[in-house]
């Protein structure tokens, strides 16, 4: 008896997951980037673009306000830029130097919550479970007849995880490049996104400022 009522217990945990909508399990990872966004403690993320000829360039991106770091490996070459809004440092492997150039003080930099611009990605798109699995809701977004963005992509895949419902990846396609974002992590440091130069202390610095 005792283990009949254990198999109920696990098939009533597993309903909530087998009969929600993509509409709800969107909703319901808006709502959770949204909460990320008002503590802003910044995200970090894996992009991906994939281009017929080039291949694919894989970049790793930590964003806290208006702070940025993006490391990316072309070729074998490492290139680190950092810029905080008014200045930015670029590093290159191969030549061992680094570029500091004023930034465009024009460009808006302020970020409404690093996490937060995660929310309301499929807004103008239709959605539907396209696959689920133990881990996660693979959903399907094609965009709406009514979204007049001429940029937005005519599809996007989004995964979203069942454990806490945040978003696990999101690929989609603009002319010929395919842009992947995965490996989101929610929580980064001031020391990622700053600019330290005692870590490059033979590097050859070109003030362009």
């Amino acid at each position: 008896m005792k283990k009949f009522f254990c198999i109920l217990a696990l098939l009533a945990g597993a309903v909530p997951s087998f009969a929600q909508t993509a509409e709800e399990i969107i909703s319901r990872m808006d709502e959770a980037m949204e909460r990320l966004g008002d503590v802003d403690d910044g995200v970090e993320m894996v992009v991906e673009l994939k281009m017929p000829i080039l291949g694919t360039i894989s970049t790793k991106t930590a964003s806290l306000g208006d702070k940025i770091c993006m490391k990316a490996n072309m070729m074998g070459e490492e290139i680190i830029t950092w810029s905080d809004g008014k200045t930015k440092w670029t590093y290159t492997s191969d030549s061992n130097e680094i570029e500091i150039e004023r930034e465009d003080p024009d460009k808006p930099t302020e970020s409404d919550g690093d996490a937060e611009m995660l929310s309301g990605i499929t807004e103008g798109y239709r959605v539907s479970i396209k696959k689920e699995t133990a881990q996660a809701w693979y959903i399907l977004c094609r965009k709406s007849p009514d979204n007049k963005d001429k940029d937005a992509p005519k599809t996007m895949d989004l995964a979203v995880s069942k454990g806490n419902y945040m978003p696990m990846s999101l690929s989609a396609k603009m002319s010929d490049v395919t842009v992947t974002m995965r490996d989101f992590v929610f929580g980064v440091t001031e020391e990622q996104v700053t600019f330290n130069p005692a870590a490059y202390p033979n590097a050859k610095i070109i003030d362009k400022r």
